[in-house]
């Protein structure tokens, strides 16, 4: 069957109550940055922290008695993962999930929480995908695709329709693509409702297999990508279709982008993305200029990311941002002389995180050492302005860049 807006509706009728209408809110602040009129899907609020609930449930729902006691078997990255095996658990199936074997650790550990048994397969969500069909006719177990099946795709769907129900106005909606069931789903929902709505996808630079589909190209991967929910190298066959007929444009986000778009919508939404939750954003950002005062729905999709990377996306985006420097400083090697240097520092309100006092390991006259101080700063005018006052006391003062 093809999709419709009456199956997207029907799956919006399937699983209410059981998925959260999640809050399509204005940004007041990201829309000051962009020039467009930015109005979030806070999908990463949804229980598994992933609009992948819908898809997952409205499939889960469509079982048989005979298919629901075998049980179900999913691939994925981890947020179709959770969301099949918190929808199983609840409904009493017994679920079984492959995941490749680098998924962060939080996606599998919710993932065991939920109850499912969880298989570490692969390096891609194609290999774990290939694994798990191998084990469903192994184990006689029904397979929950993670977006190329019409139950799956109609509920993620549901998206679109409440951020129309929210601001029936908007002129564009800017999705991330993975396998493609969420932008597929989307767009006939938001096409149904609204013919003249744009529907612009997004991938990571890394994994365009959608973006090249469309285009007729052979597509080029990299190793890994922070956006793992949307790192998948083929596009659905049910999905392509849809893209190629209502999506008018794919843009690609590379890690900077994302990075930037996780940090920002932290700062200043105070809400926690994860790579391919943010990369809507991403583009958005990146390409201000196609978005400029057109009212955008930017849909937020997921925000299961490991803390660890977290910490390192937010410690990154302070050194874009300034707000984190690196300097080395030359000065003699004489009892005062480092106190002298962290005085004046102090003097111009940079906070000394860390000190390096580097003696040995430099090309530098004997009695005379290199200190690296790592400083909070508050933007790039602030570090130059502390590096000047350094040079005009007689400190060879530099900015490492950690290159050198």
């Amino acid at each position: 069957m093809s999709i419709t807006l009456q199956h997207i509706r029907d799956a919006a009728d399937a699983i209410r109550g059981s998925v959260m209408d999640t809050p399509c809110l204005h940004s007041r602040t990201l829309s000051d940055i962009t020039g467009a009129e930015i109005y979030l899907k806070f999908e990463n609020l949804q229980f598994t922290a992933s609009f992948k609930d819908r898809g997952a449930l409205n499939k889960l729902l469509s079982l048989d008695a005979a298919q629901r006691k075998t049980g179900v078997i999913a691939a994925s990255a981890g947020n179709h993962a959770q969301g099949v095996a918190y929808h199983a658990s609840r409904l009493g199936m017994p679920a079984v999930i492959v995941m490749p074997r680098h998924t962060p650790n939080v996606k599998v550990e919710r993932t065991r929480g939920f109850g499912a048994e969880v298989v570490l397969h692969g390096d891609n969500f194609d290999e774990a995908l290939d694994c798990a069909i191998t084990l469903a006719a192994q184990r006689r177990l029904q397979l929950i695709p993670a977006y190329d099946d019409e139950k799956v795709i109609a509920g993620q769907g549901t998206v679109g329709l409440e951020m129309l129900a929210a601001h029936p106005d908007l002129d564009v909606l800017v999705v991330p693509i993975g396998g493609g069931g969420l932008i597929a789903g989307m767009a006939v929902a938001a096409k149904g409702i609204r013919p003249g709505i744009e529907i612009i996808g997004v991938q990571a630079q890394r994994f365009p297999a959608m973006s090249c589909a469309v285009k007729g190209v052979t597509p080029v991967f990299g190793a890994c990508t922070i956006a793992e929910g949307i790192a998948v190298k083929t596009p659905g066959k049910l999905t392509l279709p849809v893209v190629r007929q209502w999506v008018s444009d794919i843009e690609l986000v590379d890690e900077g982008d994302l990075e930037q778009a996780i940090v920002m919508l932290l700062e200043i939404e105070k809400t926690v993305a994860e790579g391919a939750g943010a990369a809507a954003l991403a583009a958005v950002i990146r390409h201000p200029e196609r978005f400029r005062g057109r009212k955008t729905g930017v849909v937020l999709s997921g925000g299961n990311i490991d803390p660890l990377m977290l910490s390192s996306i937010i410690e990154r985006g302070m050194v874009r941002a300034g707000r984190l420097a690196r300097l080395r400083v030359e000065l003699r090697d004489l009892p005062g002389a480092l106190a002298t240097v962290t005085a004046l520092i102090a003097g111009l309100n940079a906070n000394i995180e860390e000190v390096h006092h580097q003696r040995a390991f430099t090309h530098l006259p004997v009695q005379t050492a290199e200190v690296e101080f790592v400083l909070q700063t508050r933007n790039h005018d602030h570090v130059a302005e502390i590096i000047a006052a350094l040079r005009r006391a007689g400190y060879a003062a530099r900015q490492h860049d950690g290159q050198g």
